[in-house]
């Protein structure tokens, strides 16, 4: 189920974003990015409608995907 990120608590987003970014086996390419430009990345691809908040009923937890791999 999609879960329109408008709608999360503002520390709720800041929360999942931090938690997405910082997630071993992310791998952002061959140059070293800061946490807090990686997190203003995913947040901007989240309003731009790239990225969308995704919550699976079946266990309970939220994760941050592209809209083109759904």
């Amino acid at each position: 189920m999609i879960i329109p990120w408008e709608q999360l608590q503002p520390e709720t987003l800041n929360s999942l974003i931090e938690e997405f970014v910082t997630r071993d086996g992310t791998d952002y390419g061959f140059n070293e990015t800061s946490t807090q430009t990686r997190i203003e990345q995913v947040r901007a691809r989240l309003k731009q409608g790239e990225a969308v908040v995704l919550f699976s009923q079946s266990t309970g937890q939220c994760n941050i995907v592209a809209r083109n791999s759904l």
